[in-house]
């Protein structure tokens, strides 16, 4: 397979995985290179993301390891087969590969999970809102690269899997534009959280002893368990985890922040109020 300039977040995910199988079964890339009949340098460029593997090739290193998941296999085998060039591709060369590897992640998504306390998430943002969150980024945007964030934060807007969201008192009080803007984004949260497959779960200020505000996150679920991915914001873009004990320990995290929010309904009733507030 020819090799790649930039490998995609998902394609880096794959061969992650396989270099992990490698080290739990206790083979060398040279002992794997043997198995497969290749080059220790074709195992690197698999292991590394720059090349893609074939299913044969991969069921063969996954017996090979003695890993008998096949639920995971089969997982594995799925992401490297496809060949999916989605929407987002447009935007590639135009938005940083952080933008187009959450598209991605999204598109191929069981379900997803986010934390928020200072922003609505851009899943459920309005135009407006958005641009107003992009217009506030230091160093400044051009308008040219400002409206491409906006157009791509509209377009990611696609999520068909269930969505749980957990947000606190402070995003829907924080105006990142204006009252009417504002007003707005609260009535688009409590039609989108009407929807079957969606939860909105609020978090009051009046709320005694929290002290999770740091977990924001979005959590993104796999094909199986160990494929979840989480992302969080870091100073120049996002980081991508896909460690089994720290996707355990957001797990865990997600669920205690959602055990301290509001019920749905009761959720419902104080972004209303706050609406009416406006």
């Amino acid at each position: 397979m020819p090799t790649r300039r930039e490998p995609t977040a998902r394609q880096l995910r794959l061969a992650v995985e396989l270099r992990r199988l490698r080290e739990a079964a206790g083979f060398t890339a040279r002992q794997a290179a043997a198995m497969l009949g290749v080059s220790n340098v074709q195992i690197s460029q698999i292991e590394s993301g720059l090349s893609g593997v074939s299913e044969q090739r991969l069921r063969r290193l996954a017996s090979h390891y003695a890993c008998t998941d096949e639920e995971f296999v089969n997982a594995l085998a799925e992401v490297a087969t496809d060949r999916t060039r989605g929407w987002w591709e447009e935007y590639r060369g135009l938005l940083p590969t952080s933008f187009l590897d959450l598209s991605e992640l999204n598109h191929h998504a069981r379900f997803r999970r986010d934390v928020a306390v200072l922003y609505v998430p851009g899943l459920l943002q309005t135009e407006e809102y958005a641009r107003a969150v992009f217009a506030g980024r230091v160093p400044e945007l051009t308008g040219e690269e400002l409206e491409v964030r906006v157009r791509h934060r509209m377009a990611s807007q696609r999520l068909t899997v269930p969505y749980e969201l957990v947000l606190h008192e402070a995003a829907l009080r924080i105006r990142v534009s204006d009252r009417v803007a504002s007003r707005a984004q609260l009535t688009r949260l409590l039609q989108l959280s009407e929807a079957d497959d969606v939860s909105v779960r609020v978090i009051p200020f009046d709320l005694d002893g929290f002290a999770r505000a740091a977990s924001t996150m979005t959590y993104v679920g796999g094909a199986v368990p160990k494929l979840d991915t989480v992302v969080r914001d870091v100073p120049h873009g996002s980081a991508f985890i896909d460690s089994e004990a720290q996707l355990g320990a957001f797990r865990t995290r997600f669920r205690k922040v959602e055990a301290v929010s509001l019920d749905p309904d009761r959720s419902r009733d104080l972004i209303n109020r706050l609406a009416k507030e406006l």
